[in-house]
């Protein structure tokens, strides 16, 4: 019952609420920002009326045009007054791809009638035009004839009484009823009018789904070459923490315990044999952290680039391996590190379960793109879904938007095809 009660007393408060009000303030100003592109279609008809189909096709495409490049200035006005009058926020759009052909350093009229054919054909363009010409118009045309009928109803129910005084009660009664259905129905009207105002620039001015979601992606792209980089600066910082730091420091309690070893030739057989043990466990252990930095990042991959990298790489394999790299230019830290750990993880697999005879890795630069194969001779039949390890040499491509195929049929030979962006 109060619930009821407390809707019905803000029904009957709507039109001298501060809302309405605002709300009709807002139509008023819209209504403003509308007459510019609405003039520009009725200047040519208001000096000149056309009496031939050339010349109404010319007073119709030639204002239509002048409304479309002037779209873009029309739409950051709306976007502004949306923005600091309502609190709306109307997303920008990205940017218009160039679709259009041409010289690579095109002139500055080249480049301006590339710009204007580009804003022609795209759909965006249409619809704030549409927005600017019909749709916003006809929301505000509701929402103006409503702030009308609005006030006039409270001017005309303020001198409902003169009929009264002058004995026409009839008259002054469904003068008074019609005006107080007015002072009630058109306040809503017009909160309407701005609602679907509002929409309609959400739709047409606003980016599409479509939009929406190639920006999504674009945003998921960049965040994770953002994590990938990260990443990778940060294996490279733990590379050089203990190549730099804890390494060294092995290889000088190595040397300690050898030159210990050496000199101290008059201790007890026990001493000597724990000496000698405490040597060869420090040997091997600088043995396993030497393997282990260069599992995170090799200091040779960033000191001298790939071709070097993978000569290591190859000349460790136990599987003979015929190398080549053709890669002119250094391209990006991560893809090199990628490219590096693909082909490592490759001979690996391939020492571990091709049976092989001989490998052959060949990198090189095709474009914008690093290529990498790696190919054996073995006996072939290699199934990702056997944890042959080729998932992770793909997700490894993945990270970095690549391509990953291989081919394995059973006797061989198999044969890996990785395509990596020079640039991430």
């Amino acid at each position: 019952m109060n619930a009821a009660l407390a809707s019905t007393g803000r029904f009957l408060l709507v039109p001298w609420q501060a809302r309405a009000w605002r709300d009709l303030w807002f139509v008023v100003l819209s209504s403003a920002l509308s007459l510019p592109p609405l003039g520009i279609m009725v200047l040519a008809w208001i000096f000149y009326v056309p009496a031939y189909v050339p010349s109404v096709l010319v007073c119709v495409f030639a204002p239509l045009a002048v409304v479309v490049l002037l779209s873009p200035q029309l739409t950051a006005l709306r976007r502004a007054t949306y923005f600091e009058i309502r609190g709306v926020r109307i997303p920008k759009p990205p940017p218009l791809p160039s679709a259009s052909g041409g010289p690579r350093n095109p002139g500055r009229l080249t480049a301006v009638g590339s710009a204007l054919a580009d804003r022609f054909r795209s759909p965006r363009t249409w619809r704030q035009a549409l927005f600017h010409l019909v749709a916003c118009p006809a929301a505000e045309l509701v929402g103006v004839l409503s702030g009308v009928a609005w006030l006039g109803a409270l001017v005309f129910a303020s001198v409902a009484g003169n009929f009264a005084a002058k004995g026409s009660f009839a008259l002054a009664g469904v003068q008074f009823a019609v005006c107080l259905v007015l002072v009630y129905l058109a306040p809503w009207l017009v909160m309407a009018s701005v609602r679907w105002d509002l929409k309609l620039a959400a739709d047409l001015l606003g980016p599409t789904r479509e939009e929406q979601l190639a920006q999504r992606v674009s945003d998921l792209t960049e965040s994770r070459a953002a994590t990938v980089d990260a990443a990778d600066a940060e294996r490279r910082r733990i590379e050089r923490d203990l190549h730099d730091g804890t390494q060294q420091r092995l290889v000088s309690l190595a040397m300690n315990l050898g030159l210990a070893r050496a000199t101290l030739t008059d201790l007890p057989e026990d001493a000597r044999a724990a000496l000698a043990e405490a040597h060869e466990e420090a040997k091997d252990t600088l043995a396993e952290l030497r393997h282990l930095v260069r599992g995170l990042h090799p200091v040779v991959l960033e000191d001298r680039g790939l071709d070097a990298a993978l000569s290591g790489v190859a000349a460790r394999s136990p599987v003979p391996v015929r190398l080549a790299v053709d890669v002119p230019r250094r391209v990006s830290p991560t893809v090199e590190a990628v490219a590096y750990f693909t082909v490592s993880e490759a001979l690996a697999n391939i020492a571990k379960h091709a049976q092989a005879a001989e490998a052959r890795v060949d990198v090189w630069l095709d474009g914008p793109l690093l290529k990498v194969s790696v190919t054996d001779d073995g006996v072939g039949g290699a199934d990702a879904g056997r944890g042959s390890g080729l998932n992770g040499l793909a997700q490894r491509a993945a990270s970095v938007d690549g391509g990953f195929e291989f081919s394995s049929p059973v006797g061989g030979p198999t044969t890996i095809q990785v395509e990596l962006p020079c640039e991430l």
